[in-house]
């Protein structure tokens, strides 16, 4: 089959011919019928080789969909042909967090070697997949696959990170959204569907900034050395109760601090290395600044819910399976207004 690897530190992915897979003893094999193309896999291949905590070569795809395959012995609860969405932070399945459905903060995942699939384990970018278990898996129940493959990253985390700050996100308060990429322009309806919050969105890219007013942004506000200013300015010099960061890189951190009133959340999503400071005086009283991973099993299942009802919908760019390289220099040159999705039976 055809799959899409990273193979070589430094270089861009490949599209290569690899052996079908098989699945083991309680594992599921899908036909993939859509993956996304994420950030986070241009960041891994940023890192210097010490820094890959994964051998080489990697099939990349992080975000999946397919049809079920084929199953292993002893998997029941599923039929070949089921369409369905793919839960990606695995974990061990028994320590606290995961009997939780927090699979995302599995306590003994490292310990154990578990990856999620594309970043580390074999992912959704080739013809085939195989899933560890089919409790990783959530039915599509009718949505789009194209559609719904980016909500298991770009809709679950930005999902995640909103219903922890729900307490804050009270009529007349004010979430700021910055970067309105992949995640970011999901964010902002999922602030619309679940509150009744007051959106600002910052972006460097004008056609995003369009893109975040089309899905739901109240203002919009270019992403400089004066943003944070700008939004003290539209908030009457409050600032806002949750800052929500898909980009993390120095300068949008920075702009997250002094952009958060007293007694709001700042959330870091993006992997773009920039760090808040924390400690009296630093940012305005009682600021909590977190920086969350992904969201749990039962938070998936609650956006697909969201998508079904209408409340949801990504912005997406196809591109086959050869194409898949093109697709990551478009992202990692901020070509994308939206989503890639990879179609690699289509």
């Amino acid at each position: 089959m055809k799959a899409v690897q990273y193979r070589t530190v430094g270089a861009a992915p490949e599209v290569v011919t690899v052996p079908d897979p098989e699945p083991g003893p309680g594992q599921v094999m899908l036909k993939v019928t859509a993956a996304g193309v994420c950030h986070s896999d241009i960041a891994v291949m940023s890192w210097p080789a010490e820094q890959i905590p994964f051998p080489l070569p990697l099939t990349l795809g992080h975000e999946g969909v397919g049809t079920v395959a084929a199953l292993g012995d002893g998997v029941s609860g599923l039929s070949v042909g089921d369409s369905v969405a793919v839960y990606g932070p695995w974990g061990c399945g028994t320590c606290v967090k995961c009997a939780e459905g927090k699979e995302n903060y599995c306590l003994r995942a490292k310990e154990l070697g578990i990856t999620p699939p594309g970043l580390g384990s074999p992912g959704a970018m080739a013809e085939y997949m195989i899933v560890d278990d089919p409790r990783h898996l959530v039915p599509l129940g009718g949505l789009d696959p194209v559609q719904a493959v980016p909500l298991t990253d770009a809709g679950l985390t930005p999902y995640h990170a909103i219903k922890r700050s729900l307490p804050k996100l009270v009529p007349g308060a004010t979430a700021v959204v910055i970067g309105t990429g992949g995640l970011g322009h999901v964010a902002i309806q999922l602030l619309r569907a679940m509150t009744a919050v007051r959106v600002i969105a910052l972006d460097v890219a004008e056609d995003k900034l369009a893109l975040a007013r089309a899905v739901g942004a109240h203002e919009t506000v270019l992403s400089d050395k004066d943003a944070a200013a700008k939004v003290q300015e539209l908030t009457g010099g409050t600032g806002a109760q949750v800052v929500l960061d898909f980009v993390g890189a120095p300068p949008t951190v920075a702009t997250a601090g002094a952009a958060a009133a007293i007694d709001s959340d700042v959330t870091i999503v993006g992997l773009g290395g920039g760090a808040l400071p924390v400690g009296f005086g630093s940012l305005p009283y009682n600021t909590t600044v977190t920086s969350p991973y992904w969201g749990s099993r039962s938070e998936l299942a609650e956006v697909l819910d969201l998508a079904r009802a209408g409340s949801v919908e990504v912005h997406v760019e196809t591109y086959t399976l050869d194409e898949a390289p093109l697709a990551y220099e478009r992202l990692h040159h901020g070509k994308i207004n939206g989503r890639a999705v990879i179609l690699p039976n289509g």
